[in-house]
């Protein structure tokens, strides 16, 4: 697209209003004496073709998907292009179908080519170039190339930044607009940062929450604006709430393993359990975090520390990677050697992590983009989840490759003693904490499926919740805004994810009162909000406002 811009803003050549008046002379139809407006003689010329084509598009239009948001704009209904998607999807069928008719190919080996087609697939659509998108015609006409011209722009932003822009980049600021609940950060390590939010409530709960965010993302998904924020809204439940905020990777972290991460969930605990003088806390696992607060709560157990964790909350946190789903289209041999090819200073660029989790939902994600803001030149939206969505961290290498090496590959985290952590091995079939876990029915990257099996690992009290939506919208779903459901089966007979749904009851909205009636039995009681209680009260001392360094530091 870049090359078919000109120095002149108003100008496109190969795509000018002139240069298509010149084509549309040979078009049937046409009439050179209404063409001195750009647009009409475009609808003229359309009209024309429209009526030889009619009768063929006509014949094959059962064969378009009308849920197809790619073409569910109505230009796409003018014969011509109608006839461009029902070519595109009778190719894509036959691409797809082929796949699943190869022989002799193992069902892991043909998932992957199945994703793979399936990218390329996505990538061949007309909507996606600015010569078969009628819309993207039509408007470049209409604006005489300016829109060709913006997003021409936006797309050498986008190269430059070296990843998809989702969201107006100067709308948030955080701690300005964006990660605002009142706070401070009271603990500090190379690690990670501690924030304690301040009390909104003259009473709390004696036993505090403690949230471990995965450290593949900023922590504030959990805390964007004040209507979708799950800290401001446990706060205001009086809940006195901590928050590890995890460091970016850089170069001084090449060495980091799993180890150094459990041993930060436990530090955290400690330090949090010693500030307020209280025997345990509550937990938070968002992720892979939710993978290593696991691993974490089997090791306190052979230490005989269980004590110290009153009970544990899982945000769809694998644990048993045999369901891992379409991530596991990504671990295999190649992949791999590609990762580490990928790794400078011993750390893994966020960016590459991003593009993985955007192919997962390719035209969601990368080619609506594409459309709207690089075909179109439209503006990009101030939303506050995609801005987090492109808020990339980077990871460190060696426990990133071990991560999906042992896990997802392998599958070790759930074979008793396969593992080791602090020198201390892991048995999660040990793991008596109450818990809930929650887990999102149409989640990509950790599906209900692969969540629900951890019902299979643990032996104490637990309580699985599937919540509409999923890895994100899933658990980001306050009750103020009414949307999505949850079901709950108390059958403990119930041993599939089908059987679950099957008995399932349904609630209309967010599930966080679920968890809030949920945690009433291990919050104990309550107590005033006053000294320790208050960020930088206590023996922990305030070091900065919250949100804190780490979190904005790229």
């Amino acid at each position: 697209m870049v090359g078919i811009m000109s120095k002149d803003d108003s100008d496109t050549p190969g795509f000018s209003p002139e240069n298509f008046m010149k084509m549309a002379q040979n078009i049937p139809g046409f009439d050179a004496a209404d063409g001195a407006d750009p647009l009409t003689a475009y609808n003229k010329a359309l009209d024309a073709w429209g009526q030889v084509l009619a009768p063929l598009a006509e014949a094959g239009r059962d064969k378009v998907n009308p849920k197809d948001r790619r073409f569910s704009a109505p230009q796409w209904e003018h014969p011509i292009f109608d006839l461009m998607r029902q070519s595109y999807t009778q190719m894509s069928e036959q691409m797809m179908g082929a796949t699943d008719n190869l022989p002799g190919v193992s069902p892991a080996d043909k998932a992957k080519l199945k994703f793979a087609v399936q990218t390329v697939v996505d990538a061949m659509s007309p909507a996606n170039s600015p010569l078969t998108n009628p819309v993207a015609l039509e408007k470049a006409i209409e604006t005489k190339g300016a829109s060709l011209q913006k997003g021409a722009q936006n797309l050498m932003r986008d190269m430059q930044r070296g990843q998809l822009t989702h969201s107006d980049p100067d709308a948030f600021e955080l701690g300005k607009n964006i990660a605002v609940t009142p706070g401070k950060v009271v603990h500090e390590t190379p690690l990670y940062q501690l924030v304690q939010y301040a009390p909104a409530t003259k009473e709390v709960c004696r036993i505090p929450l403690v949230i471990f965010p995965p450290w593949i993302n900023r922590f504030y998904i959990l805390d964007l604006t004040a209507e979708k924020s799950f800290i401001k809204w446990a706060v205001d439940q009086g809940i006195t709430v901590f928050v590890v905020s995890w460091k970016s990777a850089d170069k001084s972290m090449a060495d980091v393993i799993w180890d150094d991460y459990i041993r930060a969930q436990i530090d955290a605990i400690d330090t949090v359990r010693d500030a307020l003088d209280v025997p345990s806390v509550n937990t938070i696992g968002y992720c892979v975090a939710g993978t290593t607060l696991a691993a974490t709560l089997a090791i306190l157990h052979e230490q005989e520390r269980e004590y110290i964790v009153e009970s544990a909350t899982f945000f769809t946190a694998q644990v048993d990677f045999s369901r891992g789903g379409e991530l596991l289209n990504f671990i295999d041999d190649h992949q791999l050697k590609m990762i580490d090819a990928l790794v400078t200073d011993g750390f893994l660029d966020g960016r590459y992590l991003a593009l993985t989790f955007n192919l997962l939902r390719g035209n969601d994600l990368i080619w609506s983009t594409v459309v709207k803001n690089h075909l179109l030149g439209e503006d990009y939206p101030a939303f506050d989840l995609l801005h987090w969505n492109g808020d990339v961290t980077n990871l460190p290498a060696k426990w990133h490759h071990d991560y999906i090496c042992e896990l997802y590959r392998d599958n070790l985290l759930v074979q008793p003693g396969r593992l080791k952590a602090l020198d201390t091995p892991i048995d999660l079939t040990q793991v008596k904490t109450p818990s809930y876990v929650q887990a999102g029915i149409v989640d990509h990257i950790a599906p209900a499926e692969s969540v629900f099996k951890l019902r299979e690992h643990f032996s104490g009290p637990l309580k699985f919740v599937l919540a509409g939506s999923g890895h994100i919208a899933g658990v980001v779903n306050p009750p103020s805004t009414g949307k999505y459901q949850y079901w709950l089966n108390d059958d403990p007979k119930v041993d599939t994810l089908e059987a679950f749904k099957d008995g399932a009851s349904e609630t209309k909205g967010s599930w966080w009162p679920d968890w809030r009636k949920w945690y009433e039995g291990h919050g104990g009681e309550m107590v005033k909000a006053t000294g320790a209680r208050v960020p930088g009260k206590g023996k922990l001392k305030a070091i900065e406002e919250a949100p804190g360094r780490y979190v904005k530091t790229r």
